[in-house]
């Protein structure tokens, strides 16, 4: 068999922005994977982004800084970009694109695998089941994560999101069985990039996880392509090798950045806030990649993290994410002025397979009535919390005041957690008891009697005990 002779192009006609406008190609595909050969020597790498005629648009993973319309060669490989998939990432720290910063080999596998990859066929998907426990007591009871679910975390600038992202990460299990988790970081400054480096140490150590850190003056392609190497590193592990893995990103609002900068550097008409039109369709790609596939063993869940510019939750980033995926996790600017960590409002956050995931043969089987009462309660609470600061808590009845005593220890007792803290399933379960039996009998209208009996003697057992 003949080998293929592979041509190099020299007919680089301009370069825009981290962009390459190639003439005089021939038998060039979308989403090719090329090699770029400098005038000093130095390889880069790019990605075909658009083919018109006889005129290719390649992104230059590496940015086009220092490179000449002049010198410049590329050779197109005439297939998509590929990378090794394994167990072999596990315990790894890389840039962006896949290169090693940890000071060791490049990551060599058995097998590749194409980087851009492709949603889940829905006809092969299996319904999420089982809970993912982060070990955060305001997540596990009113919003338990899901295996193959995919539920992002709303934050607000200057909220502790990516403490948040990395607790998860660091603590997050399924009960024992195989689990890893893939971590990507996009746009991070080099603090943030070392703060997500050391607290996720231990778990790295511990051939768990995979760290994948783009910081902000890398170059922008490397941060579109971040999520998706994570993805495609996660469907591995999970379809191939049989574990269940989380997928945690964080920002996925310098994701969207990123891509708008490259939109505008195509001269593409722009969309809402001059995002491109295809935003939509292009998270739906990135999110839709998690699930639990028929006759195959593992999971892929995804936790994106993103900032709301403005606080603005119809911001394009948020509102299209929140269209994509099954619920939310919402930072308040309120909570977090109160000292407490995680800043979750729990009357704004929603899982939406919550139900499939914990319950009887799930978690607890006081959980979901549990859950329901806490939501209850805190709605009414704050309807009263409201009402007292217009007539005095005085004026309120003694039922009343209980409820306002009770958001206080909700607050105080449940969702108020240490950093490095993480608790169980069990003690947070225990503690929405506790903070529940605040309020009268007569108002636990969402618990089963005889399970509210039982606790109740329980209570009283243990207060004559001591």
């Amino acid at each position: 068999m003949i080998a293929q002779q592979r041509i190099e192009y020299t007919g680089v006609r301009e370069l825009r922005g981290p962009l390459a406008v190639v003439a005089g190609v021939r038998g060039v595909g979308w989403d090719e994977f090329v090699r770029i050969r400098l005038s000093g020597r130095e390889i880069r790498h790019g990605l075909v982004l658009e083919v018109d005629r006889d005129l290719a648009v390649v992104e230059v993973l590496e940015g086009t800084a220092g490179m000449d319309t002049e010198g410049t060669r590329l050779e197109f490989t005439g297939e998509p970009l590929h990378v090794p998939v394994g167990p072999g990432w596990l315990g790894r720290v890389c840039n962006g694109r896949g290169d090693p910063a940890d000071g060791g080999p490049p990551v060599f596998t058995s097998r590749r695998t194409r980087v851009a990859g492709a949603p889940i066929n829905p006809v092969r998907r299996e319904p999420p089941a089982e809970p993912v426990l982060t070990g955060l007591s305001a997540i596990d009871a009113l919003t338990t994560l899901v295996r193959g679910q995919k539920l992002p975390v709303f934050s607000l600038p200057g909220l502790p999101h990516l403490e948040l992202a990395t607790q998860i990460a660091a603590q997050a299990n399924v009960g024992g069985e195989p689990f890893s988790v893939v971590f990507a970081g996009m746009g991070l400054t080099h603090t943030d990039a070392a703060f997500a480096q050391d607290a996720l140490a231990p778990r790295s150590a511990a051939g768990e996880l995979v760290l994948l850190l783009n910081t902000a003056d890398d170059p922008v392609i490397e941060r579109i392509l971040t999520p998706r190497l994570a993805l495609t590193i996660a469907e591995a592990l999970a379809f191939d090798g049989g574990r269940h893995v989380l997928v945690v990103m964080t920002d996925m609002t310098s994701y969207a950045e990123a891509l708008r900068e490259v939109s505008a550097a195509r001269g593409e008409v722009p969309g809402r806030r001059a995002y491109p039109g295809y935003l939509y369709s292009d998270l739906a790609a990135v999110y839709e990649r998690c699930g639990r596939i028929r006759g195959l063993p593992g999971s892929v869940t995804v936790l994106p993290v993103l900032t709301m510019p403005g606080g603005d939750i119809t911001h394009p980033v948020p509102d299209l994410t929140g269209y994509i995926t099954e619920g939310q996790i919402v930072f308040s600017r309120e909570v977090n002025a109160q000292g407490i960590y995680p800043p979750i409002d729990p009357l704004s956050s929603l899982s939406r397979l919550m139900r499939v995931g914990a319950g009887p043969n799930r978690t607890r089987p006081d959980h979901l009535p549990v859950a329901a009462q806490l939501v209850a309660a805190l709605a009414r609470a704050r309807q009263l919390r409201e009402l007292s600061e217009l007539i005095g808590t005085s004026a309120l009845s003694r039922t009343d005041r209980s409820y306002l005593d009770f958001e206080e220890a909700f607050r105080r007792d449940l969702v108020a957690q240490r950093p490095d803290e993480s608790r169980t399933l069990d003690d947070t379960l225990e503690r929405a008891w506790q903070v529940l039996l605040h309020l009268p009998a007569g108002e636990l209208t969402m618990l089963p009697s005889d399970l509210l009996d039982r606790r109740r003697a329980d209570r009283s057992a243990q207060q004559e005990a001591g």
